[in-house]
């Protein structure tokens, strides 16, 4: 069963979300990233806002955090099916967010295959 995204109180936009991503991210994502999906913590030890997050616009952005995992982010390879992935992202994309395009199983494949991404910094170390 698919819902609807607000954009803003009272507003809706075209964005469909599902059941399934609502769950998964209710019982796994939200207990870092917060049920507001705000993050929060100390410094140091800051969980990321994944609502108003301009990165998540990018749809292979969260793809490769589920898949391999960042800083204190750990992957989701070995918790959640490709379809799992799939329907937490677009609900992410969707609820918190409004970003256009739906994420599927294909892309959670494609990306899982292509090589890891570059590091933003070449002072990080290997």
């Amino acid at each position: 069963m698919a819902g609807r995204a607000q954009d803003t109180a009272g507003g809706q936009t075209s964005v469909q979300v599902s059941q399934e991503g609502k769950e998964v991210y209710e019982q796994i994502c939200q207990a870092c990233h917060m049920a507001d999906a705000k993050g929060g913590g100390a410094a140091g030890a800051a969980v990321p806002a994944l609502a108003g997050n301009p990165k998540l616009a990018d749809k292979d952005y969260p793809i490769t955090l589920l898949l391999k995992g960042r800083g204190g982010m750990p992957w989701m390879t070995d918790l959640l099916t490709p379809a799992q992935m799939a329907a937490v992202i677009n609900y992410v994309r969707g609820h918190f967010n409004a970003f256009p395009g739906t994420v599927t199983e294909a892309d959670i494949k494609r990306v899982s295959s292509a090589p890891p991404p570059v590091r933003e910094c070449n002072t990080c170390g290997m």
